[in-house]
């Protein structure tokens, strides 16, 4: 354990100001993300340098579509999460405790695993699994030294951050995954036990202005679904950029969550309604290879095929489209077709 950063204490409390939940806790409390507790009057980060998953993922996998497509990044996650959502799927690593099951691990260690691997797994590291932001000391240390030696670090978070650490942590994050899980604070407080959402609206647009990103929203049958409020999440992202690419994924029960899944028709209208707004719009969790492929916003015209987390250039050269010319969001290059 180690000190951890942004937290002010108060008569006999400490009060956590990394998140917007501000834990207010007492001497040998724990916050809500499970892995930040008071000893001593001091708040100490449970889970520095301890790692509870480690593999190479593709880069779609995040995912990230528009962020060096056919590449593979290093992914890995701790414990704890600072939202306690009823249908997480990665629930293990979110409320678990730390323990012996976690292994140590260093930014050294990361670097010295790049290093030795092939040049598609060469890109970075991806901070996920687990909710990054609560990692925050680590994932902080560990991007700086990971940016400094040239590779590229990737954040796939729910956004609930207070703006002060995130500002901290955007100059080395070089693409982001955002979860926008509702548009309405009721869904927040209760299926994530979070305060509402408009901190999560406020990190995209701050994380914009630094760095890539697309957006996520996970379609929960009958909670967050309905066409009004679908389509207000898509204007406020085409108030922002309309070339923000968007996942739209398929909700399965799990967890403490028995709804049953995503109806199909929705996730196909939630998709034909963003294109009318949007130039990038991507079905998640469902097999239909047209819905998660890239195309022409000008034309039409296809671009990226996709099959699961394989992809074929059709229909892009340097960027721009073949057939029309358009120049199309992409940061960086695919695998293999520098540019």
């Amino acid at each position: 354990m180690q000190e951890a950063r942004f937290y002010s204490r108060e008569k006999d409390s400490v009060i956590c100001r990394l998140c917007p939940q501000e834990c207010n806790l007492k001497e040998e409390q724990e916050g809500i993300c499970g892995v930040r507790r008071v000893e001593g009057g001091r708040l100490l980060t449970m889970n520095y340098g301890l790692c509870g998953a480690l593999a190479f993922d593709p880069v779609e996998k995040k995912p990230l579509y528009h962020f060096y497509p056919g590449y593979d990044i290093l992914s890995l996650g701790s414990n704890g999460c600072n939202l306690h959502c009823s249908f997480c799927q990665n629930w293990a690593l979110a409320r678990g405790r730390a323990s012996k099951e976690l292994k140590e691990i260093s930014a050294k260690d990361l670097l010295d695993i790049l290093g030795d691997r092939p040049a598609r797994e060469q890109l970075g590291i991806a901070y996920t699994y687990n909710e990054p932001t609560v990692w925050y000391e680590f994932v902080r240390d560990t991007a700086e030294m990971v940016a400094g030696e040239g590779y590229k670090n990737v954040l796939v978070t729910n956004g609930f951050i207070n703006e002060e650490p995130l500002k901290e942590l955007l100059p080395f994050i070089h693409g982001m995954n955002i979860d926008v899980k509702a548009f309405q604070d009721s869904f927040y407080r209760r299926y994530c036990h979070g305060k509402g959402y408009k901190q999560v609206l406020k990190t995209v647009e701050l994380a914009l202005s630094k760095c890539h990103v697309e957006l996520t929203y996970l379609i929960v049958t009958s909670l967050n679904d309905s066409p009004e409020e679908i389509r207000n999440f898509i204007d406020w992202v085409a108030s922002l950029d309309k070339e923000i690419p968007v996942h739209f994924s398929r909700y399965f029960p799990g967890y403490r969550l028995d709804m049953p899944p995503t109806p199909l028709e929705i996730m196909e209208n939630a998709w034909e309604t963003a294109r009318e707004k949007l130039s990038y719009v991507y079905l998640g969790n469902v097999a239909d290879d047209k819905r998660s492929s890239t195309y022409c916003p000008d034309c039409g015209q296809l671009l990226i095929s996709r099959n699961g987390y394989r992809l074929k250039n059709i229909g892009l050269k340097d960027k721009s489209c073949k057939k029309c010319g358009h120049t199309i969001m992409l940061t960086g290059h695919i695998y293999g077709e520098k540019v």
